[in-house]
């Protein structure tokens, strides 16, 4: 009998364009995801507002655990996601 498939890893990522506006996203691959936004295939919020620059970004699981931080993360100011991001950096220093 053969094992079932490996559930793909979901992963978070935050997104800085040009004006200095944050965008937070999930994917299952995050360079793929990366280049669709570059090229214009990607979220509406992200065409014409390139250079984008891959801020953060971090695995986090089931599709439904990125779904709820994206969520989370969404909701937050923008001076506080920028404190999350700099709390996210700081723990990866450690």
């Amino acid at each position: 009998m053969e094992e079932a498939a490996a559930a793909p890893r979901w992963h978070l990522y935050v997104v800085e364009t040009a004006g200095g506006a944050l965008y937070t996203g999930i994917t299952t691959d995050v360079a793929r995801r990366l280049a669709e936004h570059r090229a214009g295939r990607g979220a509406k919020a992200l065409r014409g507002k390139g250079p984008l620059s891959l801020c953060h970004h971090e695995p986090v699981g089931s599709q439904s655990e990125a779904l709820r931080l994206e969520a989370e993360i969404k909701r937050l100011s923008a001076a506080r996601k920028r404190a999350w991001l700099a709390g996210r950096q700081a723990g990866r220093d450690e």
